[in-house]
């Protein structure tokens, strides 16, 4: 397990976990059904992942789409590669959203919609919702 995996609460906020990738519950939610979406070598330059893991990624990201499309209706999606203070390779993954979603009694907003995401901004989430979110993805992903 890399230093990046450890900070975004790898095993506790694991939804999938592939041959060279994690996919984790973001635990700040910038939009309903944030995720970080870590390749689990120790590497910290892009270019330098194995052919494996660029390969297995095409499968990754249509999981991650097609899952964020079906439990909320994610109309966008971007992929933030943000490696300063994480150093290993990893993406910030946030569905975008263009109206307020409800997860759970509790309304998750996209306050960049339609420009950049704003990253800074975090949707409150209750442990309760945090949870629920994590077993809903975990329990139907694929």
């Amino acid at each position: 397990m890399n230093e990046t995996m450890q900070t975004f609460g790898y095993s506790d906020n694991l939804i999938y976990e592939y041959n060279n990738w994690v996919v984790l519950l973001r635990p700040a939610q910038v939009t309903l059904g944030s995720l970080v979406l870590i390749e689990k070598s120790e590497t910290t330059n892009f270019a330098n992942i194995s052919q494996e893991s660029f390969s297995e990624l095409k499968e990754v990201i249509t999981d991650i789409e097609n899952n964020l499309k079906t439990h909320f209706n994610a109309e966008k999606f971007n992929y933030l590669m943000l490696m300063m203070v994480d150093p290993n390779v990893h993406y910030h993954v946030i569905p975008r959203y263009s109206e307020n979603k409800t997860f759970n009694n509790e309304t998750f907003k996209d306050t960049g919609w339609p420009k950049l995401p704003e990253m800074p901004f975090a949707n409150e989430i209750l442990d309760d919702s945090f949870i629920k979110l994590k077993e809903l993805l975990k329990n139907n992903w694929k």
